[in-house]
């Protein structure tokens, strides 16, 4: 599902305007990624977890070349699934 068919789907779900689930859609992934910029996470009881994760400094290899080179830390967002969306995914009534 890409962007125009998730705003497609909020709107038929909510009988609301295309125009304003798009809104709603801008709205929240805004909210999150600005949220994840503080370092602050986002937890959805039952949905999931939206966090920064740090990843250490670490020796990569070119594939092309095999020389070694330095990968310099860095912060990743990441997302852990709840028990909820696990088994609702997994076709388990909870």
């Amino acid at each position: 599902m890409n962007r125009k068919e998730l705003i497609d789907a909020l709107a038929e779900k909510t009988g609301s305007t295309k125009a304003d689930a798009e809104r709603n859609i801008a709205g929240l992934l805004d909210i999150i990624s600005s949220t994840l910029k503080k370092g602050d996470s986002i937890a959805l009881v039952g949905f999931g977890t939206f966090e920064v994760r740090k990843r250490a400094a670490r020796v990569g290899r070119n594939p092309k070349t095999g020389a070694e080179l330095k990968i310099k830390a860095s912060k990743v967002p990441a997302f852990k699934a709840g028990a909820t969306l696990k088994a609702t995914v997994n076709g388990v009534k909870k």
